[in-house]
């Protein structure tokens, strides 16, 4: 009880006693007794009613820090029991996957009732492998070669297309007199093979060159060191990373870093022949189940806001990909992030759903190249549970357009 309250009830009660005072000294003592009376009751009703709109105002001032902090969705209310969750990558950690490391280290996935681990993947591990087997719940994947899997029969479905566009590029040194796929005539072409090879032939075939006669694929390393020591004319490289790599190495010739004044680069998203990459795929089996439907948007709607998040607070975004273990310098890993937030925003229908031309595409160069013999069923992307997860988000920016890139200046060996 207020201060305020007590005196008031401590009034009322000498007022009383005064009263029962004037019944016996006239009438005078005990009209002024009485307006004496009500004038105490109004305070006391006056004091009562302030008290009662302080503990309200602390109510509801209350009630509004707890809606802030668990959000202003039944999704986040409190949990009454956590889903175990395995993610799997389709690489080691870097920022290519730094909307999932956001995630878990901000609490997105928690709040949403998910306990996520986190599996890295390696040049010997298929995601979407790991997806069918059942050792993951849900994985990270590039579309063709998700799309080739579920041809063989593992049933897999895509329920949120991240990456709104290729990050596959051709580079290679100017003097080489490659500008565009039509160049490479006679010259020894770098590729990675494992189904990262099909944009490249793609871009070729388009252009009116066949690989067995015209010029020759070389087998590449992830990394870039066959261009840098003239081993091959052009060399396959992620915005994100391999190209990168170039631009942290010295230069022989001028002792400093090369630059992008030095590289020709091809990008297949210009040349009308880029595939879409890293989506997420879930068990197709388990749709349909609403526990597994239920945990699937849960699952979504964390990794967007773990990937908006790092869209909009960059730096402290790199710190999580590199306290997951990251081998690659904090400059390399900021480039990226940069980068992989280009592949992502904008996002026109909000992230995660899926560009019906940009899908069509994928399909036709898939087709084209013989990834696949034939178009894949309706069923094998659904924009459902991207749509649910958006709506679970409320007022939240899905579509990031208004974010603009920022310049990143890498160093030696991107330390």
């Amino acid at each position: 009880m207020s201060n305020k309250n007590t005196r008031g009830w401590r009034l009322l009660a000498m007022l009383l006693a005064l009263a029962m005072m004037a019944a016996a000294c006239g009438s005078d003592v005990t009209d002024a007794v009485d307006g004496a009376t009500d004038a105490a009751g109004d305070a006391v009703d006056d004091a009562t009613d302030a008290a009662g709109d302080a503990v309200d105002d602390a109510t509801d001032a209350a009630g509004d820090a707890v809606d802030d902090a668990m959000g202003d969705d039944d999704a986040m209310a409190a949990c009454e029991g956590m889903d175990d969750v395995t993610l799997q990558l389709q690489w080691f950690a870097q920022s290519q996957f730094a909307g999932y490391y956001a995630a878990v280290a901000e609490g997105f996935y928690e709040a949403r009732c998910l306990n996520v681990t986190i599996e890295e993947g390696g040049v010997d591990i298929v995601p979407q492998q790991q997806l069918g087997s059942g050792a993951a719940d849900y994985a990270i994947s590039w579309v063709p070669k998700a799309l080739g899997s579920r041809a063989e029969g593992i049933d897999i479905v895509n329920v949120a297309q991240i990456f709104q566009r290729s990050g596959t590029l051709q580079v290679s040194f100017k003097d080489s007199g490659i500008s565009g796929p039509g160049d490479f005539s006679g010259k020894n072409i770098g590729s990675w093979g494992y189904g990262n090879e099909f944009e490249l032939l793609a871009g070729a075939h388009k252009a009116g060159l066949d690989e067995s006669a015209d010029f020759t694929i070389v087998g590449q390393n992830f990394d870039m060191l066959a261009l840098i020591n003239g081993e091959i004319d052009a060399a396959q490289a992620m915005t994100y990373n391999e190209y990168a790599q170039v631009l942290e190495t010295i230069n022989p010739d001028t002792g400093e870093l090369f630059t992008a004044d030095d590289l020709t680069v091809i990008d297949w998203n210009e040349e009308g022949t880029a595939m879409l990459q890293d989506a997420i795929w879930a068990d197709g089996t388990k749709l349909g189940d609403a526990a597994y439907d239920d945990q699937t948007t849960r699952f979504i709607a964390a990794s967007m806001e773990g990937w908006m998040w790092c869209r909009d607070n960059a730096d402290a975004c790199v710190n999580h990909v590199l306290d997951a273990g990251s081998t690659l310098g904090a400059t390399h890993q900021t480039w990226q992030l940069n980068e992989i937030n280009k592949l992502i925003w904008p996002s026109a229908g909000g992230i995660g759903v899926m560009d019906q031309g940009l899908w069509d595409q994928t399909i036709t160069v898939a087709t084209g190249e013989g990834v696949l013999a034939e178009a894949p069923d309706a069923e094998a992307f659904t924009t459902q549970y991207a749509d649910e997860a958006i709506n679970l988000l409320g007022d939240s920016d899905t579509t990031g357009d208004s974010w603009s890139p920022v310049t990143v200046v890498l160093t030696e060996g991107g330390e």
